[in-house]
């Protein structure tokens, strides 16, 4: 079985997407855990209707370590609330994860945005962590990993404010095998950059990388990141 688990926080706009392309999966031996961080929306009313487990969650790193803590799967797949999933994704992801003998992966992206900087952007990216992979593992969005390997890194590092998914990857393929699936891509938003703006989005990533590079795991707030912050309360 796989588990699916996805963090949320006030995301009824983007859950049922997301949910509607997991269930056009040819791939049906599936479970989907909810780990909600307190929405105020129908976030939860979604995730029951399309029968998915609920679990408290909270920012990234511990909605995944709790939904984690649940799962019944073999192997798990981390994802964020505001992605899709291609037809056949499951099928073809989970052949190459396992004809690859690989611990845990990662994927590279598309988005349906029309906006050609963001397509750029994504275009660097994937050249990027393929050109990377056996170097550093770039394991952000959507992850897939062995439930039992999953429970020997310990998991996510919920005191991290931003880059818990890097901090994790580099962490995993201390003691296992990472590699960037090939033969299927997530389906990414853009609206992040869209709220925060597209420069100052950039940068922050990319301070980012370089704090962690240089000084450590991201503790303190310096990078004002919040989980969810798309609609006005």
């Amino acid at each position: 079985m796989l588990s699916i688990i996805i963090p949320t926080l006030n995301e009824e706009d983007y859950l049922p997407m997301l949910l509607k392309s997991i269930k056009k999966q040819d791939f049906k031996d599936y479970e989907i855990i909810v780990a909600d961080a307190g929405s105020k929306d129908k976030t939860l009313e979604i995730a029951k209707k399309y029968g998915c487990v609920t679990t408290r969650g909270g920012a990234p790193a511990r909605g995944r370590n709790a939904g984690a803590k649940i799962a019944k799967g073999e192997i798990m797949f981390f994802l964020d609330a505001d992605t899709v999933l291609p037809d056949d994704f499951l099928k073809k992801s989970l052949e190459e994860f396992n004809l690859r003998k690989l611990d845990f992966a990662s994927f590279c992206f598309d988005s349906p945005s029309k906006e050609n900087a963001f397509h750029f952007m994504l275009d660097f990216y994937n050249k990027m962590v393929v050109m990377l992979e056996k170097i550093t593992p770039y394991s952000i969005i959507g992850v897939l990993i062995k439930k039992d390997f999953f429970d020997k890194t310990k998991g996510y590092d919920e005191t991290l404010k931003l880059s818990e998914d890097r901090d994790f990857g580099a962490r995993a393929a201390e003691h296992g095998k990472f590699g960037i699936i090939r033969s299927a891509q997530v389906f990414i938003s853009d609206r992040r950059f869209k709220k925060d703006g597209w420069a100052t989005t950039t940068i922050k990533y990319l301070l980012s990388e370089l704090y962690t590079f240089f000084i450590g795991p991201v503790r303190s707030d310096i990078f004002n990141y919040k989980f969810n912050h798309y609609k006005d309360n």
